[in-house]
């Protein structure tokens, strides 16, 4: 897929961005339908090209960011070799700079959250509450909530299960499967549904 081609998934002004990151580099962009175990990701092929797969249903301020991490992964490797970790401290610093160099990009009420996150960026997306919070209230099913809104003893269902939050063991929800009577750990920002 071309560069000029992720112009309908992108925000306006990237391609300039896009053109000098993907300049030295030949590239395969796959994009795919929702995956809901990841927004998208970066492997080196046989021929020594890269292929990055980027989910189709993305928002375009979210598809950039995700293509951006994922240009990251590339650029560190071919910088600094192979033998890095995958998003250790020379994928942060190519990721952060790639971010700052293409903020005015992002919506502006979004800057500040790319530029908090530029500071040290995580591996997951799910672990920036700030972009989460963000992208998901621009999709967010009305129907769904963030599991740390609700409280103690409050009934939720998940993945069509239906839970019951017991507590709170450090940062994460303790939680019951009312079928099963086991026990999970759920993130803050697990989105659910609360029922009565």
């Amino acid at each position: 897929m071309s560069i000029q081609s992720l112009e309908k998934y992108l925000p306006q002004s990237t391609l300039p961005y896009l053109k000098i990151w993907f300049a030295d580099y030949y590239i395969h962009i796959k994009v795919t339908r929702n995956r809901d175990s990841k927004l998208g990701d970066y492997r080196k092929l046989p021929d020594h090209s890269h292929e990055i797969t980027i989910n189709s249903t993305l928002v375009p301020q979210l598809f950039f960011f995700v293509l951006t991490h994922e240009l990251a992964h590339l650029i560190a490797f071919e910088k600094y070799g192979r033998r890095i970790s995958a998003h250790g401290h020379e994928w942060k610093k190519t990721f952060s700079e790639m971010l700052l160099e293409s903020l005015s990009v992002y919506e502006e009420n979004l800057r500040p959250v790319i530029l908090k996150f530029s500071k040290s960026p995580k591996a997951n997306f799910m672990a920036s509450p700030d972009l989460v919070k963000y992208f998901h209230i621009e999709t967010q099913d009305d129907n769904l909530i963030f599991i740390e809104k609700l409280e103690k003893g409050d009934l939720f269902m998940y993945r069509n299960e239906k839970y019951l939050l017991e507590g709170l063991i450090k940062k994460n929800y303790l939680c019951k499967n009312l079928a099963t009577g086991r026990k999970y750990s759920f993130k803050p920002l697990a989105r659910v549904e609360k029922f009565t």
